[in-house]
């Protein structure tokens, strides 16, 4: 099977951030982190002494211990409840961090004792290697914190993409994942209304007028009649076949069809097409259509007529109107066309439709359906084909794609 392309999101560009813009991501994630007595951003200032941002943790009653990857020593007996922990936030903005880059970052920090350190998070802008993270542990268990965070890229984007951070990712990156979903919300709501209306006013066999809602020419052609017919008007009228799950499909081709006992070979009548509406006022009727046409038809029938339900069918193919593209329906029509219309988006290379034309090969015989798959490399000559110069059997499959 071909590769099916989804859509998401990429990586976030965190380097690309001020420094002191990074640093006010990072306190403003750690918000939620603990419940902070104060958060200071001591690095805007210029001479942060080895802190970014430092902040006073307000605790209860336990006290102190480890808490990290790895061994977990006892940490001190001294009872804490009276005492906030003050916490140390080092930020780097930085592409890669190796492990003795890290290590170096570390052994630069303000003393720990001294200071009255608990608990350190550093936070990068880059992924963190296994190593990375080994000598982390390890290096900022020996300086004396009693609990660490390392914060890289992976962790940043989870935190941001949890819905309760979704201002800061619209705030600092521009896009809002609940915008997104709300917007998606939005178009399903629409595309469901949209499909309930064309069931109601869309039935099959009924002719449809499709029309870009955009040609303001209608319901008159353009008058340059030196304009081949499809540059003269968008607007069309098609056989509707029915609403599906990707949308309303309209008979593009309907040929008479033979299908072999075998349930492998098959070929029909390509230079009949019953598709085509009856009511469509605008159609210029080909001028070269003679009395040979007709006996064609009408040996053509002879034939298919003769044989054994099982054996006679159709090849019906397709064109898809998408349920996004149709923009209203006009159930009553107007006084040029009774029926239905179906205003579209402005047309493209293949007017208003998606870019595949569904088959179906099918026999007649009620109880004991048979489907075939229309191959090139299975068909027989039963019927006529057309001559050489004649393009039909090139569009049929040009459209079959």
């Amino acid at each position: 099977m071909s590769p099916v392309t989804t859509k998401t999101i990429g990586p976030l560009h965190l380097e690309d951030l001020e420094p002191h813009r990074f640093e006010d991501l990072v306190r403003q994630l750690l918000y939620d982190f603990r419940t902070w007595r104060d958060l200071e951003a001591t690095g805007r200032s210029g001479s942060d002494e080895g802190f970014d941002a430092r902040g006073w943790e307000i605790v209860g009653g336990a006290p102190p211990v480890w808490i990290g990857d790895g061994d977990t020593p006892a940490g001190d007996d001294a009872d804490n409840d009276a005492n906030d922990r003050q916490w140390l936030i080092q930020c780097k903005r930085e592409k890669s961090i190796s492990p003795a880059k890290l290590r170096s970052y570390l052994e630069d920090l303000p003393n720990v004792e001294q200071e009255n350190l608990y608990g350190i998070v550093f936070v990068a802008a880059c992924d963190f290697s296994k190593k990375a993270r080994d000598t982390f542990y390890d290096v900022t268990r020996q300086l004396g914190f009693l609990e660490v965070k390392l914060w890289g890229k992976a962790e940043l984007e989870d935190q941001l993409f949890q819905p309760k951070n979704d201002h800061l990712l619209f705030a600092y990156f521009g896009f809002s994942l609940q915008v997104r979903q709300r917007s998606m919300k939005t178009t399903i709501r629409a595309r469901l209304m949209t499909k309930r209306k064309a069931q109601k006013a869309l039935t099959a066999f009924t002719e449809i007028l499709i029309r870009d809602a955009s040609d303001e020419r209608y319901p008159h052609l353009d008058p340059d009649d030196n304009l081949p017919e499809v540059k003269r008007r968008r607007w069309k009228v098609f056989r509707c076949a029915g609403c599906f799950y990707d949308g309303v499909y309209f008979t593009a081709r309907r040929s008479f069809a033979f299908l072999d006992d075998d349930g492998v070979h098959w070929d029909i009548a390509e230079r009949i097409n019953d598709a085509i509406p009856h009511n469509d006022p605008w159609r210029i009727e080909p001028q070269n259509r003679s009395d040979e046409d007709w006996k064609i038809r009408t040996d053509t029938m002879q034939k298919w007529d003769a044989l054994e339900e099982k054996n006679k069918g159709w090849l019906e193919t397709f064109f898809v109107l998408p349920y996004d593209r149709i923009l209203a329906i006009d159930e009553d029509g107007d006084e040029f066309f009774s029926h239905p219309h179906v205003y579209v988006a402005p047309f493209g290379e293949r007017g208003p439709f998606a870019d595949y034309c569904p088959i179906k090969l099918e026999n007649n015989e009620h109880w004991n359906k048979v489907q075939i798959s229309p191959l090139e490399s299975t068909r027989i000559a039963f019927f006529d084909r057309a001559p050489p110069e004649d393009d039909i059997s090139k569009n049929f499959y040009a459209d079959a794609k």
